[in-house]
């Protein structure tokens, strides 16, 4: 049975604020309100971090995506000419995207809820509890040689040429 307490309640309304924010996110048309909605969802994450006792993460969060949504405002302004002239295009295939998105979402709430509810649920929460890591841990992983700093670094180029990118085509129209 679900115990009714302050963390509970916060649970509910951070979970309202990530995916209201998310539906406002794909269903508006106006791009500054889309960014602002995808605010309030990367909010709510940050609320969770907290509410999992985990203020560093919930600071990164708010500090790097949460600032980099007023970049992308900046970005936004700066490369789209004029937002008035958006041309209504219908998409003929959005079932199909619809369908996608449905089983997308029916694979992860099985990939949360069986590992915690399924056969197997005592078994999975004591590998879990194992494998504790602290934030030093995840620093050291991220820029060592023999860990992740290659997919670190491949993430860095391929958003710096999309941005490349961007700006030239930008340019060009």
């Amino acid at each position: 049975m679900i115990e009714f307490n302050v963390q509970t309640l916060a649970f509910f309304v951070l979970t309202v604020f990530i995916l209201g924010g998310g539906l406002g996110v794909v269903t508006t048309r106006n791009l500054m309100h889309a960014a602002l909605y995808l605010i309030l969802s990367l909010f709510g994450v940050a609320g969770f971090f907290v509410l999992l006792s985990a203020p560093f993460l919930a600071a990164v969060q708010v500090l790097v995506y949460i600032g980099a949504i007023a970049i992308l405002l900046i970005f936004a302004v700066m490369l789209t000419r004029s937002l008035t002239n958006i041309r209504n295009i219908v998409n003929e295939q959005w079932w199909l995207s619809a369908l996608v998105g449905a089983g997308l979402f029916i694979l992860l709430v099985a990939g949360v809820l069986l590992p915690v509810w399924g056969a197997n649920s005592a078994f999975a929460s004591q590998q879990v509890s194992e494998v504790v890591a602290s934030t030093t841990d995840l620093g050291v992983a991220l820029v060592d040689g023999n860990q992740y700093v290659l997919p670190f670094e491949v993430a860095s180029l391929l958003l710096t040429a999309a941005m490349i990118g961007a700006i030239v085509i930008a340019r060009d129209e």
